[in-house]
């Protein structure tokens, strides 16, 4: 028993610890990355009802979200908005709380491996901010969204193709969806991403 405190162990208990607080490291990197990666998609919107109620539903709600309408192409058949996409803040304060819990146990090891360094990489926690402060950054942005009239026949309604942000698709699907009869995005929903 009292063999498990012997200087030797503890050394190689340590250097076994320094690689996954490292890992640990490398895992929050990619989760900011993750965090604020841009999720545009494409997708075919098919309606049974008209162009001209599906059309102005649409915009009317996406103005009541906040997005602008910055190009009407009649030609091309094209509706492009405008909106600015923001960080969440909670998401912010999460990360910046992991960055630093991390930053401090990154410090704890290497104040036992050099103990000539006495407690100054304890003062790694103050890098903590920083992960949460990245994520704003890279996370809030001005984003488009297309929406393209494919096609419309009175007989088998609308086909609209539409290029957005995954979530705000969503969103349309779940809202919109019932009221314009809207199919053909369900995909969507069942998407692990």
């Amino acid at each position: 028993m009292s063999g498990i405190f012997m200087p030797g162990r503890m050394s190689q208990a340590l250097g076994s610890t320094l690689p996954l607080t490292l890992l640990l490291a490398i895992g929050l990197v990619f989760f900011l990355r993750a965090a604020s990666k841009d999720r545009t998609t494409v997708v075919e919107i098919r309606s049974s009802k008209p162009p001209l109620e599906v059309l102005p539903a649409m915009t009317e709600w996406l103005q009541g979200r906040g997005w602008v309408a910055e190009e009407t192409n009649p030609e091309r058949r094209l509706l492009r908005f405008r909106g600015q996409v923001e960080a969440s803040a909670g998401l912010a304060v999460l990360l910046s709380m992991l960055g630093a819990v991390g930053a401090a146990c990154l410090g704890l090891v290497l104040c036992q491996l050099l103990p000539a360094l006495a407690w100054w990489p304890l003062l790694l926690t103050g890098l903590g901010p920083l992960a949460g402060w990245i994520y704003r950054r890279r996370a809030a942005r001005a984003e488009t969204l297309e929406l393209r009239l494919i096609s419309h026949d009175q007989a088998t309604g609308s086909a609209l193709q539409m290029r957005a942000h995954r979530d705000e698709l969503i969103a349309l699907e779940q809202e919109m969806g019932p009221r314009l009869g809207l199919f053909g995005a369900g995909d969507l929903l069942q998407s692990p991403i």
